[in-house]
């Protein structure tokens, strides 16, 4: 089992009620003496900052599915999958949380810790993304997908993984993405023969932010070409982190024809034509 702590007369503040202490210490959040380091209070701020975005869509599930499955790409070190377990889903009778990570020794240590700490519905899955899809392991639908600071194409291979799961909600917080940028940047004089907007990126810095808002933009246009109401937001204030979008994604069944003209339309606009199936909005 997880070491036991001494009862503490006094805890940060941005501990929330009911969650285990033991628990915080072993993802080395919580010092021995329960105390947190700048680092990790603006890890658990940003974790809690989600989950309470998730937990009224995991109630939302649960009215009609009693054993929601989670599945979290690019888990790492699984603070939100084990945070989410220990306060959403561990007093429930049904429910899992699947990690998916690519790095193995990350998925040793987080089989281990959940064996420790009898978390017994978590499971955690040595796979890329993209493996995950066509991965016997895993179920073939989901309820909620996420993915934390996953990072370049892992995001957009989380989207596909949703939509091929028919995954109700997706909360995705985009993390570097240089793909769009690179293709951009190889088009970048004929973009500016061609249009005054090639104007927005034509300075290397911002082709990098530019390229990453696009981005963001082309991600959304095609959940909603796919059928979900989509919501961005800020996840946190920008003193914690820059990667800071917060992308939720609820499926409707309403696919926007609109959306995908429109992001065919900017692909365009913008010589990023060769990224169409990137963004799953071809006709």
């Amino acid at each position: 089992m997880v070491n036991p702590i001494l009862p503490l007369s006094t805890l940060p503040p941005e501990v929330k009620p009911g969650q285990s202490l033991p628990l915080l210490q072993a993802l080395h959040i919580l010092t021995r003496d329960g105390k947190l380091n700048q680092d990790s209070r603006r890890k658990l701020k940003q974790v809690y900052h989600l989950v309470n975005f998730i937990e009224p869509l995991m109630q939302a599930v649960m009215t009609n599915q009693p054993a929601p499955v989670l599945v979290d790409h690019g888990a790492g070190k699984s603070y939100l999958g084990f945070i989410l377990y220990d306060l959403l889903l561990k007093q429930h009778a049904g429910g899992r949380v699947i990690g998916i990570e690519s790095r193995l020794e990350l998925i040793e240590k987080s089989r281990q810790l959940a064996e420790e700490c009898g978390f017994e519905r978590m499971q955690f899955e040595h796979l890329t993304v993209a493996e995950a899809m066509d991965a016997a392991q895993l179920p073939g639908n989901v309820d909620i997908v996420t993915a934390l600071h996953a990072c370049n194409t892992a995001t957009d291979d989380a989207i596909q993984f949703g939509l091929q799961k028919q995954a109700q909600y997706m909360v995705l917080v985009p993390c570097c993405q240089a793909e769009v940028a690179e293709t951009m940047r190889q088009h970048k004089a004929e973009s500016l023969s061609r249009t005054f907007l090639g104007e927005l990126w034509r300075h290397p810095i911002h082709t990098r932010e530019f390229g990453s808002h696009v981005t963001n933009v082309l991600r959304c246009l095609e959940l909603e070409a796919h059928g979900y109401q989509v919501t961005v937001t800020e996840l946190v204030g920008w003193e914690h982190s820059m990667k800071n979008e917060l992308i939720i994604a609820r499926y409707t069944g309403q696919k926007k024809r609109s959306a995908r003209e429109r992001g065919q339309q900017l692909m365009e606009q913008l010589n990023l034509t060769s990224l169409a199936a990137r963004f799953n909005l071809t006709d």
